[in-house]
């Protein structure tokens, strides 16, 4: 075979060689997924499937615990220990219960079918079952200390994250915190809580049909100071007719 021949030949071949390399090696190529976006360089574990996007910056919210609902008698209850439970707040200051000590609980008692004989009921319904003020009084000085509240006492609340007018239950730990005053609060004039005028707003659109019950919990045990947006409700709005029993979360 003449020289330039075996040359091209030979040219050839190492060309087919190191396309032939190349694609074994996978060099040079970048796998898509099916959505025609670059898949991840670290593969996931055999079997498992792929986490859905979005899951860990908009978690499900969980489901809220139910606690022993009301009771004949109450008797106070432990709370959580002292310097264990934090506040947090808000941009514009309003406090929040510390998650891990006041997650909110539900009363096994109320749900959405029997509204009208229980939070709806026309005659108030919470006075009936909220715990006297000699066990919640001793409750909310321990809880006072599980928050290391130092405050006068008479200017905190301690509050039904889930109120009761909202199927909160009465004497769960979970459900109560010391709720200090809000911002522009006048130190020794008793609390100052915007956060009762929320419950009343989801209280009667509950009544009204416009939110269920589950979506109202949730709404107000996750911030309160959101609960009212989140539910499409405009501040006072769904309270323009009054409602029957007003819910005073207090001492």
């Amino acid at each position: 075979m003449p020289a330039p021949a075996r040359g091209a030949l030979a040219i050839a071949a190492a060309v087919l060689l190191a396309a032939a390399a190349g694609c074994s090696s996978g060099g040079g190529h970048t796998a898509k997924d099916s959505s025609g976006g670059k898949a991840s360089s670290h593969s996931s574990a055999p079997g498992s499937a792929p986490a859905a996007a979005g899951d860990a910056a908009h978690p499900a919210p969980a489901a809220i615990v139910t606690g022993p609902g009301p009771k004949s008698s109450y008797d106070a209850q432990p709370q959580p220990a002292a310097g264990s439970c934090h506040y947090r707040y808000t941009a514009d200051k309003q406090p929040l219960p510390d998650p891990n000590c006041t997650p909110g609980a539900i009363s096994p008692a109320v749900n959405q079918g029997n509204i009208n004989d229980t939070i709806c009921k026309p005659g108030g319904y919470t006075s009936t079952i909220r715990p006297p003020v000699n066990v919640t009084g001793k409750e909310k000085t321990e809880n006072a200390k599980s928050y290391g509240y130092t405050g006068p006492m008479g200017d905190a609340e301690y509050d039904h994250l889930i109120s009761l007018q909202l199927g909160g239950d009465p004497n769960d730990p979970r459900n109560l915190w010391i709720q200090p005053p809000s911002p522009g609060h006048v130190p020794g004039k008793g609390p100052n809580n915007p956060k009762d005028s929320v419950e009343t707003h989801l209280h009667t659109a509950i009544c009204k049909g416009q939110v269920t019950l589950t979506a109202a919990q949730q709404a107000i045990a996750t911030d309160w100071t959101t609960a009212e947006a989140k539910l499409g409700i405009s501040k006072g709005g769904a309270a323009a007719t009054p409602t029957t029993e007003p819910d005073a979360d207090g001492d």
